[in-house]
């Protein structure tokens, strides 16, 4: 198999990269694998590494059997006929990539989407998610410091590495405050990683909405924290991940105690909002920071003032409650956001490293063929220009019905 690992083609451009030269060349010695490396200015492994280490560099990627990429490819670099491995944000019907996957199926490219890279009990094998939460926390912070200006905090991509950032908490110190962590996968607990290096004490969620403190505090929730069965059934986790449309949000009390939320879920578009955009309205509507991690756009979001993706390069916007409109942070009366929708790359060196041994350790055995338990095609979003047997559900979304 002739691999090749493409150049980032989105604006704003993403840092990362699915293998390092050393994993490159550790998979070309054990297994009948060839590398060709598109070159890439941006890239945070230079293409001078990839040269020392003996791997090709070319700007021909047309003998190449599988395109490994980190966001989605711009359509019109889509090269026909190929095996494309990319996070596609397709899979939960985005309709500002519709036009995507339109092109995919269209160029007969059989997409294995990294989102849907799992274990046959549905457990994702690969991803960025810990990196994701990591920056996520640090940034949702910072935007908390830069509000209050109580303490200093720069922007986690102003780290060299996280070992960096580790070293710089331990100098902190915090104001009192409350923060409420939603999740409990790879994000959220990413998340936590950052928390508990500051020395934030971490409390149960009653004692978080009962008691007071004078230092800064934080609770993570589960599901069941956050939502409830509508017809007051006992909640049963199962249940909910298969009919969340039949739940509603029981998260309103850590909205009047909380000052900055971290969300770190993983949000089906059929489960109930954290809250409406008229609840952020109320006057004991207490949060003033959200760090939206998982970021999806609002209408179809957990979070109603998530408007959109903010960068790397513009973190943070404000949300007006009024108005229901962005404006310029830090205000009396705005809500801050920080959604940047490619954290990770914040940490590009760090996440690289991290994907590459997911990607060596679960996926490039099933990819090669040496073991089959299913994984590449459940993972199939499209296979000679159709949807994946496990993605038929997306048909009215490619047909924008």
């Amino acid at each position: 198999m002739k691999i090749g690992i493409i150049r980032e083609g989105k604006v704003p451009p993403d840092a990362r990269v699915a293998l390092t030269p050393a994993q490159c060349v550790e998979i070309q010695e054990k297994y009948d694998v060839e590398f060709v490396i598109e070159p890439s200015e941006g890239r945070c492994i230079p293409d001078q590494a990839y040269i020392d280490a003996n791997l090709e560099l070319s700007t021909d990627l047309s003998e190449c059997d599988v395109l490994m990429g980190i966001k989605e490819v711009p359509k019109d670099q889509l090269i026909p006929n190929k095996t494309y491995m990319f996070f596609s944000h397709t899979i939960k019907e985005q309709p500002y990539n519709r036009g995507l996957l339109q092109t995919i199926l269209k160029k007969n490219i059989t997409l294995l989407d990294y989102e849907t890279l799992t274990e046959a009990n549905g457990r994702r094998v690969i991803a960025f998610g810990r990196f994701a939460g990591i920056a996520g926390a640090h940034n949702g912070m910072m935007t908390y410091a830069y509000r209050t200006r109580s303490f200093k905090l720069e922007q986690m991509f102003r780290y060299p590495d996280f070992a960096t950032a580790i070293a710089y908490y331990q100098t902190l110190s915090l104001p009192k405050m409350k923060i409420v962590l939603t999740g409990t996968g790879r994000v959220a607990n990413g998340a936590a990683e950052v928390l508990d290096h500051m020395n934030i004490r971490k409390v149960i969620p009653q004692d978080f909405l009962t008691k007071e403190y004078d230092e800064a505090v934080y609770t993570q929730l589960d599901c069941e924290d956050y939502v409830a069965h509508r017809d007051d059934k006992p909640f049963v986790l199962q249940d909910f991940f298969e009919h969340p449309y039949n739940y509603k949000s029981i998260f309103k009390p850590y909205t009047q105690v909380a000052d900055l939320m971290i969300n770190g879920i993983y949000w089906d578009n059929k489960a109930p909002q954290f809250f409406t955009a008229q609840e952020m309205k109320d006057e004991d509507f207490a949060i003033k920071v959200i760090a939206d991690i998982t970021c999806d756009i609002a209408p179809t979001a957990s979070i109603p003032s998530t408007l959109f993706a903010s960068t790397i390069a513009d973190p943070v916007f404000g949300y007006n409650p009024d108005t229901q409109k962005d404006t310029e942070p830090y205000k009396s009366y705005t809500i801050d956001v920080m959604s940047i929708d490619n954290l990770p790359n914040e940490l590009p060196k760090d996440a690289s490293q991290s994907f590459g041994e997911q990607f060596m350790g679960s996926v490039l055995e099933e990819l090669l063929g040496i073991k089959d338990t299913g994984m590449i095609e459940r993972a199939s979003v499209t296979t000679n220009g159709q949807l994946g047997p496990h993605f038929q559900y997306l048909t009215d979304y490619v047909n924008a019905k």
